[in-house]
């Protein structure tokens, strides 16, 4: 989820709101259904594990619906753990990127293709315009694309967002037409309450996972080691009770 740089992890920023109060909350929300007709969704994430925490279980599903995926990994996720003694930003990367690709593994969600652009963890925003540029050609022709919430609370996180738009806003001019963009939020969770005015709900749609789906998830979670174990010194970035957010019985989209 994070190359955090000055955003504090997960666990241990003030304010967090637990899960037992999202579960309590019970809004009316539409059902997300792809369309059937989709035959490409590129999936856009800042850190490697945001696509698994975010939308793993909307990706298990549209590949078992026959859809093609295409990861685009913005940052290599070097910068979560600044001055670790074990890892340095280097050899993390090197980390996160094998995490990653055995989460969707054990996500199931069939051969993914994956586009790593390594701009610089914790530094997605002075990269935007470069990164927009990038992503055109990769959503030229897709059917939808799923990415981070601009509004997610951490600046790479929104700064993808932002630049998916904005490429998918230019690919539209494509011969292929325009694709679909969705937004998912991972941060969200953390800093948000429920009917929270920062947050467009009134946008929400709900993705029901079935309980297979929600197994592999979680086992997907759980191959980034680097991330919900300790690190050295360091605490897990994603402790248990943040990653309680994506234990669900379903995902959200807007």
């Amino acid at each position: 989820m994070t190359g955090q740089g000055s955003v504090p992890a997960a666990g241990h920023r003030p304010g967090a709101t637990p899960e037992h109060v999202w579960s309590a909350w019970s809004p009316d929300r539409p059902t997300w259904v792809p369309d059937p007709a989709w035959r490409r969704v590129v999936v856009c994430a800042a850190h490697p594990d945001d696509e698994v925490l975010g939308v793993g279980g909307t990706m298990a599903l549209l590949a078992g619906a026959g859809v093609e995926l295409h990861l685009v990994a913005v940052t290599d996720g070097g910068a979560s753990h600044p001055g670790n003694p074990v890892l340095g930003p280097a050899e993390l990367a090197a980390a996160r990127v094998a995490e990653s690709d055995h989460a969707l593994t054990a996500l199931g969600a069939g051969p993914v293709r994956v586009t790593r652009l390594g701009l610089p963890d914790a530094g997605v925003a002075a990269h935007e315009a470069e990164l927009a540029v990038a992503l055109r050609p990769l959503l030229a022709g897709a059917d939808a694309v799923l990415t981070t919430w601009t509004g997610d609370g951490h600046p790479d996180h929104e700064a993808v967002g932002r630049a998916a738009l904005a490429a998918a806003g230019d690919a539209a001019g494509d011969a292929a037409g325009d694709a679909a963009v969705w937004q998912y939020p991972v941060w969200t969770w953390h800093w948000a309450v429920p009917d929270d005015p920062r947050v467009p709900w009134a946008r929400a749609h709900e993705v029901p996972l079935p309980p297979s789906v929600r197994a592999a998830k979680q086992a997907a979670v759980a191959c980034f080691t680097t991330q919900v174990h300790p690190l050295g010194p360091d605490p897990a970035v994603l402790p248990p009770e943040f990653l309680a957010h994506f234990d669900r019985d379903h995902e959200v989209l807007w």
